[in-house]
Formats: structure tokens, sequence, C-alpha cells
């Protein structure tokens, strides 16, 4: 995970270049691609990136931009608020999708 840009806008642009194209909402527990119209669980979706931006005038202000991939249907970014404004639900989502991906990856280097 690193950060070298200042503004989400400027990460969003450069993945977007690179293919990430999609966005995505939470609904009704799942997220869901908004281009698609497709519904994602936690288990299928792999985080590729994440960066983590504070506001410059209120460090309460908060943010992280994940760059998301769900083989064979899309990629994509994903900006979720923390803090006292963020989106629970979806924060509880994202921190599942990382723990799938972490088990995941455990589970990898337990077989070599």
């Amino acid at each position: 995970m690193t950060n070298n840009s200042k503004h989400e806008l400027d990460k969003i642009a450069l993945y977007t270049e690179q293919g990430y194209t999609s966005n995505y909402k939470m609904e009704n527990d799942f997220l869901l691609d908004i281009e698609n119209d497709c519904k994602l669980e936690a288990s299928e979706i792999i985080i590729d990136d994440e960066y983590r931006y504070e506001g410059m005038s209120n460090p309460s202000d908060s943010s992280i931009l994940y760059v998301l991939r769900v083989p064979n249907k899309s990629k994509g970014t994903l900006l979720l608020p923390y803090g006292p404004s963020g989106d629970g639900e979806l924060g509880w989502f994202m921190k599942e999708v990382s723990q799938n991906q972490h088990n995941k990856d455990k589970t990898k280097l337990n077989k070599t």
C-alpha cells in the first residue's frame, strides 16, 4: 500500500487509464457493480491496491480508495469515507473482503 498522490481523483484517473472503469456501491449486503448491474459477494472480490487519505483541513475527513478486481467480471475503484461520516455497512463489507483475501493468501503460502 503506497500513497504518492495527495488527491483521490488523481489515483482514480490513473487506474481508470489502466482499465479499472467500474464503480461500486453497497446494496442489500452486496457490492453492486453499477455499470454491469452485477451483485458481488465479499468472497469474489480481490483488492489490488488501497490508498488512505486524510483531509487537509480536517484530519477526521478521511477516506480509503480501494482498487478492486473481480475475476471474469470487472475492475474498478471504490472510495470509502471513514471516520464520523463513514458508511459503516460498506466499511464492514470491505473488512470482510480484506479478511477473505488475507486468508486466501495464507492458504497459498501454506501450499508451497
